[in-house]
């Protein structure tokens, strides 16, 4: 069991996951824009600066007229804080601010949190907001293809300590993540592998008491390019069966599992569709949405487009919300730092004490998008005697209460990555 101070030193910014395999966008060219649009884009960013006055008209019914009346309201609304025409300054001041019960909770859906290794703060923010959370997925686990066996590594990560912690302070189930990496083609069509696997898992689950997991494989399957195979694809959904009823047959282990949002309006053949989610209702308890990472280097702007999220909930939920109590809306607690000019394409993610530091250099004018519903700054630096603009998204207090709202609305939970990647009052609205 490695000890936490070791964790500790082997920090990542990784913002999706470590391995070498992309998140729900590695394939974003139906959204890359052509270069000679970039300087276009810049424009559009330098003028769109929204009124103050804007507000989200549900946030102002159910918060703002009662901010200084109703002490049972968030924190972050009694103070204010929760609106478009935000400042750096304010920012500075109030993000490690926890001024009230952590006990209380004011999203009434399930919250699934994810904590990596890499990243120690999530941790201790799993520990001080437990009561908050529902669901907390270590990101600790996966499963191997070793010749004709299969190996799980990830035991090393396991902190029971941390987790005795977590179950004297709150009810949150433990379910560590697991990426099946196994090369699928053998593993899938034959019976025998596909119970090898699930053996490995359901004997881990119980060996170390997890209420049970959270398993990745969907985008691995893809980049094989097993989804493309109609009979293939028909076995992966197969095996996603089997170990939900395994699970639940074995002391009603769960199983979240996790799914990328369709890369068009359309659901293709790669993409996990409604059909998909109807078929697989009866045996997994839910589904991890990754609604973000939209944008990305050659496509620099908004992490999760709030018109996007609504968009995919219609388009995989097919305009019935009878499964959608199992959905768990995802919802970025990272940014981006986008180069629009000056360096070519670059930037990627950043995390909370990278936002903090930015604010303190830069000291910049935030501005509101409402198309996307996020907010964003522009700041310039030098490198090599040039001059670099850059955009940073990042989310903000209005921006994650209105992700909640629209999760509220469909009646689903929400999934955060990560929490250590974020700013302490956030969880306030939780």
């Amino acid at each position: 069991m490695t000890k936490k101070q070791g964790r500790r030193a082997a920090v990542k910014s990784d913002r999706r996951s470590s391995s070498s395999v992309p998140s729900n966008c590695e394939d974003s060219s139906s959204r890359v824009i052509n270069p000679n649009k970039r300087l276009s884009m810049l424009n559009t960013l330098l003028i769109l600066i929204v009124s103050p006055a804007i507000s989200s008209y549900v946030y102002r019914m159910l918060y703002a007229s009662n901010t200084d009346l109703d002490s049972s309201l968030p924190y972050v609304y009694q103070r204010g804080l929760v609106k478009t025409d935000i400042n750096y300054q304010e920012i500075l001041t109030e993000n490690a601010k926890v001024s009230e019960n952590t006990s209380i909770r004011h999203f009434p859906n399930p919250v699934l949190a994810y904590v990596t290794p890499w990243n120690s703060k999530g941790y201790d923010l799993a520990k001080e907001f437990n009561s908050k959370i529902t669901h907390i997925s270590p990101v600790w686990y996966d499963l191997k293809s070793q010749g004709a066996e299969f190996i799980l590594e990830g035991r090393h990560n396991v902190d029971k300590g941390w987790i005795s912690d977590l179950r004297m302070k709150g009810n949150a189930l433990i379910l560590p993540r697991f990426v099946l990496e196994a090369i699928p083609m053998d593993m899938l069509k034959k019976k025998k592998q596909r119970a090898k696997v699930i053996d490995l898992i359901i004997t881990e689950c119980k060996e170390m008491d997890f209420d049970g997991i959270v398993l990745e494989s969907w985008s691995r399957w893809a980049a094989y390019g097993v989804l493309h195979d109609p009979h293939m694809r028909k076995l992966a959904l197969q095996f996603v069966k089997e170990l939900g009823q395994s699970m639940h047959a074995v002391g009603n282990l769960q199983l979240v599992y996790v799914i990328g949002p369709p890369r068009s309006d359309k659901v293709q053949e790669y993409d996990f569709g409604p059909e998909d989610l109807q078929s697989l209702s009866d045996d997994v308890d839910g589904y991890s949405l990754m609604t973000y990472d939209f944008s990305n280097p050659q496509n620099p702007g908004p992490n999760a487009p709030l018109k996007w999220i609504t968009s995919t909930l219609q388009l995989l939920l097919g305009g019935s919300q009878n499964l959608s109590q199992k959905i768990f809306l995802g919802i970025n607690f990272y940014g981006n730092d986008f180069v629009l000019q000056g360096g070519g394409l670059g930037g990627g993610a950043i995390l909370g004490r990278d936002y903090l530091s930015l604010l303190e250099k830069h000291k910049p004018e935030l501005q509101w998008e409402k198309k996307s519903g996020e907010h964003f700054f522009l700041y310039s630096d030098e490198n090599n005697n040039n001059i670099v603009k850059h955009v940073v998204f990042y989310p903000s207090l209005m921006s994650i209460a209105m992700r909640l709202d629209e999760a509220r609305s469909w009646g689903a939970g929400v999934s955060i990555w990560e929490i250590g990647q974020g700013l302490d009052y956030f969880f306030h609205l939780l």
